[in-house]
């Protein structure tokens, strides 16, 4: 049992900090081409960060544990938008444009529906993982189009994501690090889920309850990258962060993940489902405005907190 712990708490320090470094040489990149902020946040930091759920599914399914490859997603999706949006609004409030909020985020909750509309007959089949991938490459479509209809005061400035732009070394030396770390993401995810999958047999916990956790954890580059964001004042790439994330987890991941290992879900149950869809509500509901407040972040926080009691 102690090894299979150390595999956990290992393989996690070693998925956060490389999906960390990844996501930090790929804003470099982006950001001296002057591309929006919402766009980085969605492409670069929502997707970049989300490599952890989709390695973590795809080897989970791969292994027959496709239980734990749809559960790590529902639990994802929901950290992100109680989680990792609540810290960040709760350190400062998050403000974006209506327009912007209003069609990233009905864009999110359609990727999100869609994908419960597949799980909640219990079941994925090639051709369901299939159409999700379809999805997403429709949901970057627009990504790319809308970002188009993004003014000036979008574009993301080097001194409101210090964490990542401070030093500006070379094109070439950041695509190598940025390689360097798409390995040590994928070492982490095999050694995670290892060392999970070991403990769960342990301690007999259910493929559901599993997967949920691993969610969780697989939400903390989403959540550090988010509370960076807004401590430097760049609220559009926090929105671009959890929409992004959502939208690769709910079709490219959860699609990955079905085409791989298609099966039956034993313990995945509609709950879960209703809780997913129910947080992405909630947070739009509270986003609608253009702003998260404060006390509004601290009831998803405490969503999450519900969540992960209810899970048990």
């Amino acid at each position: 049992m102690h090894v299979a712990i150390l595999a956990v708490i290992g393989g996690l320090v070693i998925l956060i900090l490389a999906s960390d470094r990844l996501v930090a040489s790929a804003v470099r990149v982006a950001s001296a081409l002057g591309v929006s902020a919402v766009l980085i946040g969605a492409l670069v930091v929502g997707l970049g960060t989300s490599l952890p759920e989709l390695l973590v599914s795809s080897l989970a399914s791969g292994n027959g544990e496709l239980d734990v490859a749809m559960a790590n997603v529902v639990g994802s999706n929901t950290a992100n938008v109680t989680l990792v949006l609540g810290a960040a609004a709760v350190f400062r409030p998050v403000a974006s444009r209506v327009q912007v909020i209003r069609r990233e985020g009905t864009l999110m909750l359609f990727a999100v529906i869609g994908l419960a509309a597949v799980l909640v007959d219990g079941k994925v089949d090639r051709f369901e993982g299939f159409a999700l991938m379809a999805g997403m490459a429709g949901a970057l479509y627009l990504l790319i189009r809308w970002s188009a209809s993004h003014g000036p005061s979008d574009l993301i400035a080097a001194d409101e994501i210090e964490e990542f732009t401070e030093e500006q070394p070379a094109l070439a030396f950041e695509i190598v690090v940025g390689v360097l770390a798409l390995i040590g993401t994928v070492l982490g995810a095999q050694i995670l889920l290892n060392g999970a999958l070991d403990l769960g047999e342990e301690f007999e916990l259910s493929a559901t309850f599993l997967g949920i956790m691993l969610g969780v954890g697989t939400s903390l580059p989403e959540l550090a990258t988010a509370i960076a964001a807004a401590r430097r004042a760049a609220p559009d790439l926090v929105v671009g962060n959890v929409v992004g994330s959502n939208l690769f987890n709910s079709l490219a991941v959860a699609g990955a993940a079905g085409s791989v290992g298609p099966a039956p879900l034993i313990d995945l149950g509609l709950e879960q489902l209703v809780w997913m869809i129910g947080a992405v509500a909630v947070a739009g509901l509270f986003a609608r405005t253009g702003k998260v407040m404060r006390f509004e972040a601290a009831l998803l926080l405490g969503g999450f907190v519900a969540f992960s009691a209810v899970s048990l």
